[in-house]
């Protein structure tokens, strides 16, 4: 299975490397490369990987395959349907470091990252992220497109509504919901339901102007 990751910046390696973990543990898989819109990145190698192109590239490159290797959700989501709507297969990237339980549900093109965890009744939407030693608890819904990132932590029952961002060590009271495309700050702590498009910071979290 060939596959290309859509985008060579930071998070892009995280996921590339994901996919090197998995081939690690047995995953019949051939990285080929990734594709950047970034001009400085073109020839370049990044990972012991040749950077081919830009996205417009991508017919002529050879992939069974796509990951998706783009940190901003609003981008992410976008890149999506565009492959989506060209039928392309996307690969899942699970660490094989991360936990999940036995009846955890994970969409299409999600990233669970090394140390992520999910534990029972977790669903994990398309094109998610579970970012680095996060975790999410009993019956949590991640939506689609939606980030937690690396050191947050979901209590029970939480739901994050599409395309949201969780920030670093933030966390979220059991029940909370976290509205879609808003954005829950560094180290916030979710105490109450936020609205969508909100954008929210400190202890207990509060919207910011």
């Amino acid at each position: 299975m060939k596959i290309v990751v859509m985008g060579a910046s930071g998070h892009g390696q995280v996921v590339a490397d994901i996919l090197f973990q998995m081939w690690t543990k047995g995953r019949e898989m051939e990285i080929v490369g990734f594709l950047d819109d970034d001009p400085a990145l073109r020839g370049s190698r990044v990972l012991g990987l040749p950077v081919l192109g830009s996205f417009a590239d991508l017919p002529a490159t050879p992939h069974d395959c796509l990951a998706l290797g783009i940190g901003d959700n609003e981008t992410r989501a976008r890149v999506y349907a565009q492959l989506r709507q060209a039928r392309k297969r996307f690969v899942t990237a699970i660490h094989p470091s991360a936990v999940l339980a036995p009846d955890v549900v994970v969409g299409d093109a999600a990233v669970l990252a090394a140390g992520s965890v999910a534990n029972p009744g977790a669903h994990i939407g398309e094109n998610a992220i579970l970012n680095t030693c996060s975790s999410i608890d009993h019956h949590c819904v991640l939506g689609a497109h939606a980030h937690v990132a690396p050191g947050a932590h979901l209590a029970g029952g939480v739901v994050v509504g599409e395309g949201a961002l969780v920030g670093v060590g933030a966390c979220a009271v059991p029940g909370a919901r976290i509205g879609a495309w808003s954005t829950i700050g560094a180290g916030a702590a979710v105490t109450a339901d936020v609205p969508d498009h909100a954008t929210m910071g400190g202890v207990p979290a509060r919207p910011l102007a």
